[in-house]
């Protein structure tokens, strides 16, 4: 009797359940015995089983509202719209209401996490080492104490300068300002002396706190120009030179160990309203000013993970720093093993690339795609996990390779492929959300809904913003088609550039809209789809409107592609590439093709390049790239574009102007073969 009541407790998956027990009862009886006990062994093994499964089964992530309508339109303007998640159209201001400020946000994780880990760090070959909140808020007090002392006012008028790589220090300094109500200035060695110039006066910013000497010195060196008069203290973190300090004293700046100016004073907290953080955009003297009221991170520096830090530390969370050598994030990352980790398209479609690249065998491939398939389909009833039996098999090499804690990845700052992201989403089994935003709107004004695994949107607007399209008539999109340039409306909207009141009305209209020179669409879903740019348009001869950016993220699709760099003007009738080819799987790729040869000699290899440009052109056409938006002909660089070599911004984006002029020996020998 006890089995027969256990089986009327299970529900089946057809039929009523209690009538097939009931014709389980009258068959048992009729059974022979030798037979009757086996099956019943049997059946209650099956019977286990399926109770296991039934108690164990992954279930879908319940999404916070109706996945097919995430935004709503405003007062019936379908091309206005705000989060499905808002019972009317004030928007959010304040998640919580006694958390007002950057500041409140530090001490609300304070209270939470009390003495527990906040900041980490680490040496070479050794574990992380963690400054707890309470000393992180501490050492922040003190600090900002000796910023008063050596003259600085403790209100938004007063500008702080940071000149250092991304380490715990770096969060100190920024919450010292916070403490005492001055606004930060973070100042970046890829910004090059005319930009440093022109923050420095611009801002009379009189104190900097630095990390190392050498970012002392370039600093002096702009003082003893006799073009930044206001510059009068430096506060190193790492032990510097007497040199340096007798420099300094010769050119009137005082220089400082960092536990020099270590004192106590009350703190001065700042309001909703006070100016945070004056924000230079990467790559050019352009300006943000910004006030800011908003379990383990990896985090390298740029404006959007500085604010992802705040909002981790909102939650009593702890945040890790890389080592400072990029060639080491590998390593960082499996001994940190984040459970969040915020990450740039570009790191994403190498993990992508190195995974496939290193399934060389067609078996093999085939069980990959195999498995990948049947984890998508569960990502399509909104299933996520990484305890499946192909997780198991297949994918926990891969996640271990992150740390094997991973549960929940951002990607922003620019687009991603869908194949990309599906395929990810699979192998890593944790959550990956796409969000969409800029620097002038305090980075987020999108992000995909919980539960929505689909791909090629970055989701519906946050509930602090409204997002509409607008017309543009030069390329032929408008918002009654539910296309046009993305604008933002909200609180989280930057208050305008410094001191350039003609840049802030450029980009803030009267009713107080950032036009952001993006072009998107929205889907039948409430999410919103990024098509084009309108900034960095060019037409060709023939009169053709190019968006080459968007082109660009076409052909980063192609496995052989790293970075491109796609070029036209108007006196030429079709566009031309520069490719730097992605040196982890190139000559593997080439090899596949019949082409031998080292990473330097296939750059130069007309048949790879020939072979380059196909794989291109298809995957350009696959993705309905006009005739016209393809590139005929490329020259093939060995070097990354980076940072340090000036042709990237600090947050990854192309320096259009920098590129063409590197590059404008091979641009002109491209577009003189095409006119022979």
């Amino acid at each position: 009797m006890q089995f027969q009541d256990w089986l009327r407790s299970l529900r089946f998956s057809g039929g009523d359940s209690k009538s097939e027990v009931d014709n389980l009862k009258t068959l048992l009886p009729s059974l022979p015995s030798s037979f009757s006990l086996s099956s019943i062994i049997g059946l209650g093994a099956l019977a286990s089983l399926t109770t296991y499964w039934l108690v164990t089964r992954p279930r879908p992530i319940q999404p916070p509202c109706d996945l097919q309508a995430q935004s709503i339109p405003v007062q019936g303007d379908q091309s206005c719209r705000r989060s499905a998640l808002l019972k009317d159209d004030n928007l959010l201001e304040f998640y919580y209401e006694d958390t007002k400020t950057v500041y409140d946000m530090f001490q609300r994780g304070l209270q939470i996490a009390g003495n527990g880990p906040c900041l980490g760090f680490r040496k070479p070959g050794e574990p992380y080492q963690w400054i707890s909140y309470t000393e992180v808020a501490e050492r922040a007090q003190v600090l900002g104490s000796g910023l008063l002392a050596k003259g600085c006012k403790p209100n938004p008028q007063q500008y702080v300068g940071i000149f250092a790589q991304n380490r715990p220090e770096w969060v100190i300094t920024e919450l010292a300002c916070y403490t005492f109500s001055m606004a930060l200035v973070p100042l970046y060695d890829t910004l090059g002396l005319e930009a440093m110039v022109h923050i420095l006066k611009l801002a009379e910013i009189s104190m900097v706190v630095c990390d190392k000497e050498d970012k002392a010195e370039s600093l002096l060196k702009i003082k003893e120009k006799g073009v930044t008069p206001a510059l009068s203290c430096l506060v190193l973190f790492n032990p510097f030179s007497a040199a340096l300090l007798e420099r300094g004293r010769k050119c009137g700046v005082e220089i400082l160990q960092l536990s020099q100016i270590m004192v106590r004073s009350n703190i001065n907290p700042p309001k909703p309203q006070d100016l945070a953080v004056v924000c230079f955009t990467s790559g050019t003297t352009g300006n943000v000013t910004d006030h800011v009221t908003f379990d383990c991170m990896l985090t390298e520096f740029n404006t959007k993970s500085s604010l992802l830090q705040v909002s981790m530390f909102c939650h009593g969370a702890r945040v890790g720093f890389y080592q400072g050598d990029i060639s080491l994030l590998m390593d960082d990352i499996k001994t940190l093993k984040p459970t969040f980790f915020p990450v740039v398209p570009r790191l994403l479609n190498r993990i992508y690339d190195k995974i496939l690249g290193s399934v060389t065998s067609p078996l093999r491939r085939a069980i990959l795609h195999y498995a990948v398939r049947r984890k998508q389909a569960e990502l399509s009833s909104g299933v996520v996990r990484n305890n499946s039996l192909w997780d198991r098999l297949i994918f926990n090499k891969i996640q271990a390779s992150l740390g094997g804690n991973l549960r929940f990845i951002l990607t922003a700052s620019a687009p991603i492929s869908p194949t990309v992201l599906s395929f990810l989403r699979a192998t890593l089994g944790c959550l990956i959300f796409e969000g969409y935003g800029q620097t002038e709107c305090t980075a987020g004004c999108t992000f995909s809904m919980p539960g929505d695994w689909s791909a090629g949107h970055v989701g519906a607007p946050l509930p602090c913003a409204m997002v509409k399209l607008t017309d543009i008539p030069d390329m032929n999109y408008y918002a009654k088609n539910g296309e046009g340039e993305i604008c933002i409306r909200g609180h989280s909207v930057f208050r305008g550039y410094l001191k350039d009141e003609e840049r802030t009305g450029e980009a803030l209209d009267a009713d107080g809209w950032l036009h952001t020179g993006d072009v998107g669409q929205w889907l039948p879903n409430g999410t919103l789809r990024i098509v084009d740019r309108k900034k960095h348009i060019f037409k060709l001869s023939q009169g053709e409107y190019i968006a080459p950016e968007k082109i660009e993220n076409v052909y980063t699709r192609c496995v052989a592609v790293l970075q491109v760099f796609v070029h036209g003007d108007s006196l030429q009738s079709h566009l031309i590439g520069v490719v730097v080819p992605d040196p982890e799987v190139f000559v593997d790729w080439a090899k596949e093709r019949g082409i031998v040869g080292s990473y330097e000699e296939l750059c130069q290899n007309p048949d790879v390049k020939k072979a380059v440009l196909e794989d291109m052109t298809a995957v350009g056409k696959e993705a309905g790239l006009k005739s016209f938006e393809q590139v005929k002909d490329l020259y093939l660089h060995p070097e990354m574009f980076s940072v340090s070599n000036g042709l990237l911004t600090p947050t990854l984006k192309s320096k259009r102007v920098d590129l063409r002029r590197v590059f404008s020996e091979q641009i002109a020998q491209m577009y003189s073969k095409s006119s022979v």
